[in-house]
Order: structure tokens, then sequence, then C-alpha cells
């Protein structure tokens, strides 16, 4: 029996999917779980419509979600707009 390695975003079907997925990577508190988590749900949503409706560039969003990589806050919070969702601090 051979295994398939697991890729959260085949799980990511709805918007509220995307939401409780990323809401659980920022109570990690561990900035770079989330630019990994942000990375995955873009990924899953296709990179293309996220490059359209942030206007950053398709390849420039690929390099700043790679592993290891620190996007600007900036991009963060344009792709984070671009998945119709909000920065809200409690």
């Amino acid at each position: 029996m051979k295994a398939s390695e697991f890729n959260a975003s085949d799980y990511l079907e709805t918007a509220e999917d995307v939401k409780e997925y990323l809401q659980a990577a920022l109570d990690e508190n561990d900035a770079e779980f989330f630019i990994d988590a942000l990375g995955v749900v873009s990924r899953s949503k296709g990179m293309k419509e996220i490059s359209e409706k942030t206007g950053l560039g398709y390849h420039s969003l690929y390099k700043s979600f790679g592993t290891g990589k620190h996007p600007r806050f900036e991009t963060v919070y344009k792709v984070v707009s671009a998945l119709g969702l909000n920065f809200r601090l409690v």
C-alpha cells in the first residue's frame, strides 16, 4: 500500500474552511507557520486569481510564500484581503 503525502489544500473546500484553517494557524503564534498556511490557501484558490485580485505578480507570489520565506506585511495583507478576509485583534 502506497501512502500519499498530506496536502491541507485538498480539504479547503469552502470559505469557512479557509477561515478556520488560517485562524488555527494564527492561534499557533508562529509567523512562519501562518505564512506557510497562507501559501497553502493561496495555491488552493489559485495563485493566478490571487495575483489578479492583489495586483501582485504571479511568480513573485509563489516566491513570497515558498518554504522559509518572509513576505512583506503589505503582501500578506493584500493576500488576506483577496481571500475575502481581514485581520482582527481581540
